[in-house]
């Protein structure tokens, strides 16, 4: 059974806002130290800045995974600003709980690599959370390097 990528629609955007919405706030909340409030306002606000205008956004690939008729996840990249910036963007990444263990990622990102390099995109980026070792061992095992790298230690208050 084959995995393919179809355009995101409207209507599945709008069944898949909320619940990125609120996980890219719970990563805030745990990996950046924002509370609970304030990561849930960063993440509306950096939604609708990065789709102002949904699934129809300008250089934005929202695509479905699916493996015949039933939808196992989605990928959105970001294609290159301009002429001058070479890099798209895997902004999410997702395989549904019942769904992973099966390669889906990795062919989400083989497919969307394939219709960059049609388009002419020569570098894919993402970020990922140094804490997801089995999402990093997947994008080491697809020929993702490590260009930067953020760290990050608590402080705790005197006693």
């Amino acid at each position: 059974m084959e995995l393919t990528l179809t355009p995101m629609t409207e209507q599945e955007l709008a069944r898949l806002r909320e619940p990125l919405e609120v996980g890219y706030a719970e990563d805030l909340v745990a990996h950046r130290g924002l509370t609970p409030q304030a990561a849930r306002e960063r993440s509306a606000e950096q939604l609708r800045e990065l789709l102002p205008a949904g699934a129809a956004t300008e250089r934005v690939l929202l695509r479905v995974a699916r493996v015949e008729d039933t939808e196992v996840g989605w990928i959105w990249v970001s294609l290159p600003a301009n002429d001058h910036t070479r890099q798209a963007w895997i902004y999410n990444i997702e395989v549904y709980p019942a769904h992973r263990g099966r390669g889906h990622s990795r062919r989400m990102i083989q497919l969307i690599e394939a219709e960059l390099a049609e388009l002419g995109v020569p570098e894919l980026g993402l970020n990922v959370f140094g804490t997801n070792t089995v999402a990093i061992g997947l994008y080491r095992s697809l020929g993702f390097e490590v260009t930067s790298q953020q760290m990050a230690k608590r402080i705790d208050p005197p006693s």
